[in-house]
């Protein structure tokens, strides 16, 4: 297996990180958030992603279509599973995230496990929001989870 490799990539938001393993993506996020200990290499992955991201952020990308490999407990990649299930264009709550694993009392550690998500975007931590319909935290701070938002037409 080789070593991790990623390219910086700019986004509306900045410059964003993407990380390939060789198999799939494990992370993207914010450059200024993140410290790869990884080459700076772009590889097909880390190309595909860039490329779709693009078509993401026009208009033109409803869903990705790249194989993606977070790494977290076996809770955090429950959580991150269900989001991907949340369409584009439409939210859902904590509270509704909890009860799609099967353990609606969860809330809060729902929230903690998409704090967690090193794959931005792509697992779409950003369309899940308070059961009053506001948004709630992001790592990436509500502006940027509104502009996400705004880009799927939801807000």
């Amino acid at each position: 297996m080789r070593d991790n490799q990623y390219q910086s990539y700019e986004s509306p938001f900045g410059n964003i990180v993407i990380v390939s393993n060789g198999k799939a993506i494990t992370n993207i996020t914010l450059e200024s958030k993140n410290d790869p200990k990884c080459k700076k290499e772009a590889d097909e992955l880390t190309d595909k992603a860039a490329n779709q991201l693009d078509e993401y952020f026009s208009g033109k990308r409803r869903e990705f279509d790249i194989p993606l490999d977070p790494c977290g407990s076996g809770f955090q990649q429950k959580v991150w599973k269900a989001l991907l299930e949340i369409p584009y264009g439409e939210t859902r709550s904590y509270k509704e995230i909890a009860q799609m694993i099967d353990n609606p009392k969860a809330c809060r550690a729902v929230g903690l496990a998409n704090n967690k998500n090193p794959i931005w975007i792509m697992i779409p931590c950003h369309r899940v929001i308070g059961t009053d319909g506001t948004l709630t935290g992001y790592g990436g701070g509500l502006a940027m989870k509104q502009r996400l938002l705004e880009i799927e037409s939801i807000m």
